[in-house]
């Protein structure tokens, strides 16, 4: 349920920091440049499960390569925090992994949805009091499929060839598109899905979880595509075996899917997402590769270039503030990573996946960036 909606936190709980070309840190809601990032709207449809219905604006962020495409798409969706945080949760912006994914080749579209944002209110097509599961799960993946008509208005997406992500109950939203069977889909990866967990509560005992075996058992016959499951082994809202049997029934009910349980990170692996990228980058990278998506997209330390010694100060090629930066990135412990732009700026991060984040921080307002150091080494070469 909780969700990785913000960018800034998980950059924040990972020491990253981006700067843009000699000018001061850029604001929170500034567009990445080098995804080519925005924001469209549409109209959507859903009911909850009172059968009332609403009709409102489906806010849909976008990422995108270079190019004029077409290219496959990704449908990514986000979590639901607990009740008492839900009114905060902002526009959701998985930038780090939509890094990886527009480099793997994808447009990568993120629907906020309804009762979430900008629609935060009275009106909320996932409540479901624990009891019932269907509402929130055909309200959720009709948003799915509301995106995916978007897509298809696009001209530069290629609507034949599409996945469908999220994570905590966006994992339950992407297990429910993909036991509808839509047109176009090939396949569905599934980060910590569930729902009715509430980690400060009631730490890895969610409420009702025989109502998702039981759902999910049902919907699997209907599945056509493999999926992707990846858990984390100290979920605090689901525990370590409740997924295996939403696995279990989901399998035995005729669905596809290879289950992934990784090894415990930070105080909740149900956030696995946001801060373990290192080992779960690998695992889905394979699952692409295997549907024939197999173009690089892992950002991997070059070797040491012997440019200058790490401790040179002076070195790297950035202005002013770049080079305090970089004194102060000394100072972090390992893991770490420094990238220089084109242009004189520069970004950096420290802890999990710390190339591919200093990477991202550096190129994200639009200049061409390499990594100039990486833990002790330099590695950066002069072009």
């Amino acid at each position: 349920m909780k969700a990785f909606f913000a960018l800034l936190l998980t950059l924040h709980l990972c020491g990253g920091v981006w700067a843009q070309d000699e000018k001061p840190s850029a604001a929170p809601e500034v567009l990445a440049k080098d995804l080519r990032e925005e924001v469209l709207r549409t109209q959507a449809t859903v009911k909850d499960m009172f059968g009332r219905q609403e009709t409102m604006a489906l806010p849909i962020t976008v990422y995108r390569p270079p190019g004029d495409g077409p290219f496959p798409f990704v449908v990514f969706n986000h979590g639901r925090a607990v009740e008492a945080k839900r009114a905060v949760q902002g526009r959701y912006r998985p930038e780090a992994a939509a890094r990886y994914l527009v480099a793997k080749g994808f447009v990568v579209l993120v629907p906020n949805r309804i009762g979430y944002w900008e629609t935060y209110g009275s009106f909320d097509p996932e409540h479901s009091a624990c009891k019932n599961i269907e509402p929130m799960s055909v309200a959720a993946s009709d948003q799915v499929l509301t995106t995916v008509a978007l897509a298809k208005t696009l001209p530069y997406v290629d609507a034949s060839r599409w996945l469908v992500a999220g994570q905590s109950v966006g994992g339950l939203t992407t297990v429910a598109t993909v036991g509808r069977a839509p047109p176009g889909l090939v396949g569905g990866i599934n980060f910590s899905g569930g729902t009715g967990g509430n980690p400060d509560t009631k730490p890895g005992r969610p409420c009702n979880p025989y109502a998702t075996t039981q759902y999910w058992g049902e919907i699997a016959k209907n599945a056509k595509v493999p999926m992707l499951w990846l858990y984390w082994e100290n979920d605090k809202y689901w525990g370590a075996d409740i997924p295996k049997a939403w696995h279990k029934a989901w399998v035995d009910g005729g669905g596809k899917a290879q289950f992934t349980g990784l090894a415990a990170v930070g105080e909740d692996g149900h956030s696995g997402l946001g801060i373990d990228m290192d080992h779960w980058l690998p695992v889905v990278d394979a699952f692409l590769n295997q549907l024939g998506f197999d173009k690089p997209a892992i950002v991997k330390a070059p070797p040491p270039s012997a440019f200058a010694a790490i401790d040179a100060t002076a070195a790297p090629p950035v202005g002013t503030s770049g080079k305090a930066a970089y004194a102060k990135f000394l100072e972090m412990a390992l893991p770490r990573a420094f990238a220089v732009s084109s242009k004189g700026g520069f970004g950096h991060a420290r802890g999990d996946y710390a190339a591919g984040r200093a990477l991202g921080n550096c190129q994200r307002f639009g200049n061409p960036c390499a990594l100039y150091a990486v833990d002790a080494d330099v590695v950066w070469k002069p072009q």
